[in-house]
């Protein structure tokens, strides 16, 4: 009976080991770390979207000084080098397939305090008067802060047309297919759209602070051992540049996640600049740092 009874004991021991196992490795539901994660390369992909539009707007400049000269206007950086084909005092013909190599070097800190290194290559057929053109963006050993991103981005880029209401101004979809490797080593994937629309500023080009940007879309992002994961802008992202100094300008917005039956939300808050946002699940919140 001593040795029936000492089996059963052996028999659950086993069980629950095999259990805590099993829930240590469950990766079904959505973690703070993960949400982390999510919103860094959300100020990623801002950072790089600004990099983008300052660089076709500016189709002749060689640095990234957003709609200005003077120094006062340079929120981007002014340590990056940038190349074009064809090469700068040759102005491009309607047509032509412009290349723009905008590249950090080993380290280069732009001026919302995120350190970016290696290249962005840019590229796009000149046609300053068509309503819509097509900008291509990969990258060449590219990282932003600790994160290596490769893969690509594609943007679409209209003009509305003017109303009573709004001047016509430029809505940018960004098709986005990307391996983003961790500085631990972790490989996480990202395929979906982000459409940022700007509805304050646009009529101030001299200036920069006052630009504010609307951004709705949608992703699926894959984690290490995880099921794929979906996630969707159910209140608009607002994005302001006066925020730059605090590593973002995510001020407002919020992501709702889903995966297997699990839902949770990112919420970048009420408009403040200040590098936070919370992380709900399950009914219990964390706060968490947006930047770095």
């Amino acid at each position: 009976m001593k040795s029936k009874i000492l089996l059963f004991g052996l028999f659950l021991t086993l069980m629950t080991i095999g259990c805590s196992k099993e829930d240590e490795n469950d990766n079904s539901t959505i973690t703070a770390d993960e949400a982390g994660i999510n919103a860094k390369i959300d100020v990623e992909n801002d950072d790089v979207y600004n990099i983008v539009e300052n660089q076709y707007d500016n189709v002749d400049s060689n640095a990234l000084s957003y709609k200005g000269t003077n120094a006062q206007e340079s929120f981007l950086s002014t340590c990056a080098t940038i190349t074009r084909v064809p090469a700068f005092g040759t102005t491009p013909t309607v047509g032509q397939t412009v290349t723009k190599t905008i590249d950090f070097g080993t380290g280069c800190q732009i001026n919302n305090g995120n350190f970016l290194s290696g290249k962005i290559i840019i590229s796009f057929v000149y046609d300053p008067n068509a309503t819509t053109n097509i900008v291509n963006c990969t990258f060449d050993n590219f990282k932003h802060n600790t994160r290596r991103i490769e893969g690509t981005k594609t943007f679409t880029r209209t003009m509305t047309a003017a109303t009573a209401a709004s001047p016509s101004h430029p809505i940018w979809v960004m098709n986005m297919n990307l391996t983003i490797t961790l500085s631990d080593g972790r490989i996480v994937t990202r395929v979906g759209t982000r459409t940022s629309e700007i509805i304050a500023g646009y009529n101030t080009p001299a200036s920069w602070t006052d630009n504010v940007y609307s951004v709705i879309g949608n992703w699926t992002t894959t984690f290490p051992n995880t099921v794929a994961q979906t996630s969707t802008i159910t209140s608009p992202i607002i994005v302001k540049l006066a925020c730059v100094p605090t590593n973002s300008s995510l001020s407002k917005g919020v992501i709702t996640f889903n995966r297997n039956s699990h839902t949770a939300t990112l919420d970048y808050g009420s408009g403040d600049c200040d590098n936070l946002a919370v992380f709900t699940i399950n009914g219990v919140s964390f706060t968490i740092n947006i930047g770095q």
